[in-house]
């Protein structure tokens, strides 16, 4: 399964914005291979979290680690079959053990988001 969080490459840091992420970084959890995508969406004037939650899909994700989505971005992931689990720290390793352990909470709020770069 790949498993997607919004990646700042700072801290290996979970980045706070899934759509303004400056990447991906996918983790396959039957391999521990790890890759990096740029996220073409990050310096969109609009619909950037349409566009990551689209990108996100067609990495083949089945979950997305994130500390927060829009209302829009969770329905096209949504309807890939991507569940959205929230992020309990920033710490890219240590939200990739919790969901491997299962402690993971799926993330049930979301906002109306936000327009255009912040």
């Amino acid at each position: 399964m790949t498993v997607i969080i919004p990646y700042d490459d700072v801290e290996n840091g979970v980045c706070v914005s899934f759509g303004r992420a400056p990447y991906f970084l996918a983790y396959d959890t039957e391999t521990g291979c790890r890759s990096q995508s740029p996220n073409p969406a990050a310096q969109e004037q609009g619909g950037a979290g349409l566009k990551a939650a689209q990108c996100v899909a067609d990495l083949g994700a089945r979950a997305l680690i994130t500390f927060r989505c829009g209302e829009n971005a969770a329905e096209v992931l949504a309807a890939a079959g991507v569940e959205i689990y929230k992020a309990p720290e920033a710490d890219v390793d240590r939200c990739l053990q919790a969901f491997a352990e299962g402690k993971l909470e799926k993330l049930t709020k979301f906002h109306a988001g936000f327009h255009g770069i912040r």
